[in-house]
């Protein structure tokens, strides 16, 4: 995982195309040679639910640098006043604007030393939703399989590799395909 300047914690795998698209090929040129419960490992920090995914051109530091600037202005960037600010209820969050139009919901977190959660609002300019299993399952085949023809059995190949259930559902292998298109580089 990139360095994420505290006092954020934003997990780039799961909401930053360019950093996916950068993860894979990394794992690429190790010539195949990462595969064990690290990498099992470091695709669990997806999840397993449905989340948003930015596209846009900002990179993972811009952003970061970005929301920090807008709570440094805010002067909200010390815990108790950022956590007032966006409310005391785990349920709340608030919403901000960067450079690029993109909206990122930033959310109190109990920590420390990462107390802002951050990740890309739902429906905001350069993003699109996916569930994490699809993304997941892209990813494992991407690096593991790598055909441009994508069969079914390669695919719960590949799936079985990181604990997930066969894919029986053609809808199911059409979403899957669709984001394997979409991390190809």
């Amino acid at each position: 995982m990139p360095n994420i300047p505290q006092p954020l914690i934003f997990n780039p795998l799961k909401h930053h195309l360019i950093y996916i698209r950068d993860f894979i090929a990394e794992r690429l040129r190790d010539n195949n040679d990462f595969y064990h419960e690290y990498f099992v490992r470091e695709l669990r920090y997806i999840g397993s639910s449905v989340m948003d995914v930015y596209n846009g051109s900002l990179g993972v530091r811009q952003i970061c640098d970005e929301v920090i600037s807008i709570i440094r202005s805010l002067n909200i960037i010390e815990q108790d006043t950022f956590r007032k600010w966006e409310g005391y209820d785990h349920r709340k969050y608030k919403s901000i604007t960067l450079s690029d139009k993109s909206r990122w919901i930033v959310q109190y977190n109990d920590d420390t030393f990462r107390f802002i959660h951050l990740f890309p609002a739902r429906l905001s300019p350069h993003t699109f939703r996916i569930k994490a299993n699809t993304l997941k399952s892209a990813i494992i085949y991407y690096i593991i399989i790598g055909k441009d023809f994508i069969a079914r059995e390669d695919l719960n190949y590949a799936r079985s590799l990181i604990g997930l259930s066969a894919v029986k559902d053609p809808e199911e292998c059409e979403a899957i395909t669709k984001m394997i298109d979409i991390i190809r580089f």
